[in-house]
């Protein structure tokens, strides 16, 4: 008689539950990163912005109309996707004060609620 080979019902519930657990050890993490590597990304991102923002200041002694000027003068490949909000139109501009010609004096992220050590991201 010949003998079936297999895996039992238990040995499969048994590999299934060891997986289940190393994922639910594993995937927290995994998402911690995620959310350390966004907010990395944006604060270099907003300091790309403003030395770009510093440049053409030098250069021109006026502020950029808007963003898209930077991009349009080269002081930027690309305007930046906030890597939060995951969008590029988010940005916040902050305007100059009165008598300095331009608009954009200054960015913060548009992006809503707090970063992983408690402050806020529109307040970077």
């Amino acid at each position: 008689m010949k003998r079936i080979t297999g895996f039992t019902v238990i040995e499969l519930l048994v590999v299934l539950a060891a997986i289940g657990l190393l994922l639910s050890v594993a995937a927290p993490r995994y998402m911690g990163h995620l959310t350390t590597a966004k907010e990395a990304v944006l604060r270099h991102d907003l300091h790309a912005l403003r030395q770009a923002i510093d440049a053409f200041y030098s250069d021109q002694a006026r502020y950029p109309a808007d963003l898209s000027e930077l991009v349009t003068s080269r002081y930027l490949r690309a305007l930046p996707e906030d890597p939060i909000t995951q969008r590029v139109d988010s940005w916040i501009i902050i305007a100059p004060g009165d008598n300095i010609p331009g608009a954009v004096f200054n960015i913060r992220s548009g992006a809503s609620g707090q970063a992983s050590d408690g402050s806020l991201y529109g307040s970077w």
